[in-house]
């Protein structure tokens, strides 16, 4: 299924799971400023425009997991579909030392259009899919995200691969780490580069808010270039998250 704001792949597979990609892309629809919010082209393939090897990870993951795959077609920087209507990142005028000249003056009757026409619609399709249940049961959530290996200005960051979640419900994340921390050729980072909780955002919003069970997976994104590289990366993490899954229901059910 496609829509302007989003794409849906696989939504009648029968996996226990429904992977994400929040900032998959770094369209910008023709009715933003022409299609284009003044940046060069370099700057719309950094990780400030979208999550570089984030949505053929997702696409292969979610093929290995035979599970629905919902992910966004418009630039993060267009509005963040990871962040509360009330955040105010949601739309960035400077990003990681980048200006962004569509959006230094926009209004709110601008930042509306975009709520209207992208992120609601891309939020709206997701939880749809999140509260339709699997043949096995309730749906969990796997949101993958990528970072990139070095902020301007800042030292490298070592990890290969982030897990990130929030204080309110860490049981998936914390089944996930304890699997991958058996991949020993691995730097895996515990909330890291950056924490997990983000009040408003999409795991918050469609997992927290539900009781639905999550993780939010960061792969740096020099480690999934190319479709090769991604597809290895989906291979390795379907067993573990299937594994981290089964721990995560079992523990909960002898509670």
């Amino acid at each position: 299924m496609q829509h302007e704001a989003f794409r849906i792949e696989g939504e009648g597979r029968p996996g226990p799971w429904l992977v994400t990609c929040d900032h998959a892309t770094n369209r910008v629809p023709e009715w933003v400023a022409g299609g284009s919010l003044g940046l060069p082209a370099a700057d719309m393939a950094r990780h400030i425009a979208f999550d570089p090897g984030a949505l053929g990870l997702s696409r292969a993951l979610g093929a290995a997991l035979d599970s629905p795959v919902i992910y966004s077609d418009f630039s993060r920087l267009v509005i963040d579909p990871n962040r509360g209507e009330d955040d105010p990142t949601l739309v960035m005028r400077l990003y990681d030392g980048s200006v962004v000249p569509a959006n230094r003056r926009i209004g709110q009757d601008g930042i509306t259009e975009r709520l209207d026409r992208l992120y609601r619609p891309y939020h709206g399709a997701l939880e749809r899919l999140a509260a339709a249940p699997s043949p096995s049961g309730p749906r969990a959530i796997v949101a993958i995200h990528s970072f990139t290996p070095c902020l301007r200005g800042r030292p490298p960051r070592p990890w290969h691969i982030g897990v990130l979640h929030s204080h309110l419900d860490s049981r998936l994340s914390s089944a996930l780490l304890a699997e991958l921390a058996f991949e020993t050729d691995l730097c895996i980072g515990d909330n890291e580069p950056y924490s997990g909780h983000l009040p408003g955002d999409s795991i918050d919003r469609h997992a927290l808010d539900h009781g639905r069970h999550n993780t939010l997976i960061e792969l740096r994104n020099d480690l999934i270039e190319t479709q090769s590289q991604q597809a290895a990366w989906a291979a390795r993490l379907a067993p573990i998250l299937s594994r981290a899954l089964t721990r995560t229901q079992t523990e909960t059910s002898h509670v």
